[in-house]
């Protein structure tokens, strides 16, 4: 379930976009059971979306978090009212909500994820504070996916850092250096849309086995591979091909 290197090197997660299993792929996950239960028996992690489009109850959260073994991890979107609509701006309220519900995942939580609006640019006394703020009222691990070139500075970079916010590398890449892992190395989060279209596309095998090498080789603390490519079910094959990849590169099941 868990996939370790050698030598103490970091957990690798994979996983999907949510945890719906398409139907072609059914043959690879267990018959019975919820759709958690059923997801987590193949994959270690979850992004969980729909927190993006409306709150769920602490005690939701509370049930997925029993439906699942114990070293899986959820991480979860921010909600669009923080990151789309207010901008970031004035969410104390909203951050309240938020962090309240996810605490129902305890022991299980993992990232919280904050993507950005395109238009977004970093803006002093907004962006700063709204980050440290997050970082002040959780210890847990933090990743922003920013996708306006001005959050691609040395000075957000050192702002992040000492923040321990990682940066997700994503791809499709919005600017250049956007498919790059942050400078801070607590987490690694590899966020994979699908290309060349976005959403849509399922990642050749050529890409796929460059990825998995790099999700092996990665030195960070922690290290995530969320595929995004749902929109027409591709997430799912290319997290069991990844998920095979990388145990077939010496890495051994934890124990």
């Amino acid at each position: 379930m868990t996939y370790r290197a050698p030598q103490g090197r970091a957990t690798v997660r994979i996983g999907t976009a949510a945890w719906s299993i398409p139907k072609e792929h059914a043959s690879a996950f267990p018959a019975a059971g919820s759709h958690p239960e059923r997801y987590s028996a193949v994959f270690n992690a979850v992004e969980i979306n729909s927190s993006f489009y409306r709150p769920h109850r602490t005690a939701t959260y509370e049930r997925w978090a029993a439906s699942v073994p114990e070293d899986f991890h959820f991480a979860v979107k921010a909600p669009r009212a923080i990151t789309h609509e207010r901008r970031l701006r004035d969410v104390s309220d909203l951050l309240d909500r938020f962090l309240s519900e996810v605490k129902g995942l305890g022991r299980k939580l993992g990232p919280l994820l904050i993507q950005l609006p395109p238009r977004l640019g970093f803006l002093a006394g907004v962006a700063d504070c709204f980050l440290s703020e997050l970082r002040t009222r959780i210890e847990g691990s933090i990743v922003c996916e920013p996708r306006h070139a001005s959050w691609f500075t040395p000075e957000v970079e050192a702002l992040l850092a000492e923040l321990r916010i990682a940066r997700v590398a994503a791809d499709p890449a919005p600017v250049s250096g956007a498919d790059q892992p942050s400078s801070w190395r607590g987490l690694a989060y590899y966020r994979l849309h699908g290309s060349p279209r976005i959403y849509y596309s399922a990642y050749s095998a050529e890409y796929l086995a460059a990825n998995a090498e790099r999700l092996v080789c990665d030195a960070a603390a922690e290290v995530w591979c969320i595929f995004d490519n749902t929109a027409a079910f591709a997430a799912t094959n290319d997290a069991l091909a990844t998920k095979a990849l990388v145990q077939g590169k010496r890495i051994e099941p934890a124990s």
